[in-house]
């Protein structure tokens, strides 16, 4: 009995320590920020101009403004996920200018070459930033912004989109929250209370006024398609998904005109693109 009782102890601690050490180090869970910005708009041909923005007064965000095919094409405002920088993206630029697009990307505090260190409030202050950006420095009206989120950029495009009324919004393998994707990832682990960053894209959805657009992978192998579904559900109107083939990662790549043809479908139906598909 006595033995028992010491494995249970034991097993009671390791639990314990494991819970502890999530807790302390979720930060390096959510966010794994690239430092090094070894590619550029220029070396997928695109034209583009450095941007600077100061969200406060100790953080300085870097990211890139390129001009779309048209001089009066509306602007794709782009946060991208956890991982890397704005130089691991230019695929997804040339897609977007294939669309018809100008874009503005920026790097979160603590990503490429912006300073700072990464956290959600953060993250919505450098987004914020963004937007005060078009608005005010390239003269970009409300309606002629498309806020674009992929991954965990598609919880800050989501409160973004609720808080400012943007022309359109498109949430590109979105998760219902931090906490739900968590719980999924981690059913031995009490989740739910540990989490700092919760980042409650669901609520935010539902208070979505814009047209809405949600991309997922059906085989997505980090965000299960079943989000999508249940951020469909709670959004008004019933907003349409566009179903990719691959995976989280490489969804946008592997499905080529299916994805193109689909925001350009979008947007144009949304008005802010002339045509669609035939």
């Amino acid at each position: 009995m006595a033995n028992v009782i010491r494995f249970l102890i034991l097993l009671a601690t390791g639990y314990a320590v494991l819970v502890a050490t999530v807790y302390l180090t979720q930060d390096r869970l959510i966010y794994m920020p690239s430092r090094d910005v070894t590619s550029t708009p220029a070396d997928a041909g695109l034209d583009f101009q450095e941007v600077w923005l100061e969200p406060e007064a100790d953080v300085r965000l870097h990211g890139w403004y390129l001009p779309g095919p048209e001089e009066d094409a509306p602007v794709l405002l782009f946060f991208h996920g956890n991982a890397g920088n704005i130089g691991h993206r230019l695929h997804s630029l040339q897609r977007f200018h294939e669309v018809g697009l100008a874009v503005l990307i920026i790097d979160y505090r603590g990503y490429g070459r912006s300073s700072g260190r990464p956290d959600a409030p953060g993250l919505h202050a450098d987004a914020e930033a963004a937007w005060d950006y078009l608005r005010e420095e390239r003269g970009y009206a409300t309606e002629d912004i498309v806020v674009f989120g992929r991954s965990l950029g598609a919880a800050v495009a989501a409160r973004l989109a609720a808080e400012r009324g943007p022309g359109a919004v498109i949430l590109e393998s979105a998760f219902t929250s931090a906490a739900d994707l968590g719980a999924e990832i981690y059913p031995f682990l009490p989740v739910r209370w540990l989490i700092r960053h919760p980042y409650p894209v669901l609520e935010h959805v539902r208070r979505l006024e814009a047209p809405l657009l949600l991309v997922h992978a059906r085989e997505d192998e980090i965000v299960p398609f079943e989000h999508a579904r249940r951020l469909q559900a709670a959004a008004p109107g019933t907003p349409p998904i566009l179903g990719l083939c691959g995976g989280h990662n490489d969804g946008f790549l592997r499905s080529g005109s299916l994805y193109t043809r689909g925001l350009q479908d979008f947007l144009a139906a949304a008005g802010l693109l002339r045509g669609g598909t035939p």
